[in-house]
């Protein structure tokens, strides 16, 4: 059985997968942020998430396998992925954390 961290991450790739951009923002919280040093941005709300989606994954086409899935408590792991896109290949983090609603509310994105 999928703990809630595994279903919200195994949904977020799936949707970023899709570019299904309405899809990911459902998995996220009002109050979100997502800091990604790779880009030069923090991207915060709804809004900002929207930016990240469509700027970075439907934009470059971008293709995210996880390689693995390490929880760190209840409502926090550290995804290792592997994305391909536009941008060629690269491997890096995503640390998740969520509410108790099961809501992405923050991401520390960074790439290896």
């Amino acid at each position: 059985m999928k703990s809630g961290m595994q279903e919200t991450a195994t949904a977020l790739i799936a949707a970023t997968n899709a570019f299904d951009v309405d899809t990911a923002l459902a998995l996220f919280a009002i109050d979100t942020m997502i800091d990604d040093p790779s880009t030069g941005h923090r991207f915060e709300g709804r809004a900002g998430v929207r930016d990240y989606v469509e700027r970075f994954f439907v934009g470059y086409h971008t293709v995210t396998r996880i390689l693995s899935l390490e929880e760190m408590g209840a409502n926090r792991a550290r995804l290792r992925v592997d994305f391909t896109g536009g941008f060629g290949h690269e491997i890096g983090h995503l640390d998740l954390t969520i509410d108790a609603a099961g809501l992405i509310t923050r991401i520390d994105a960074d790439l290896e």
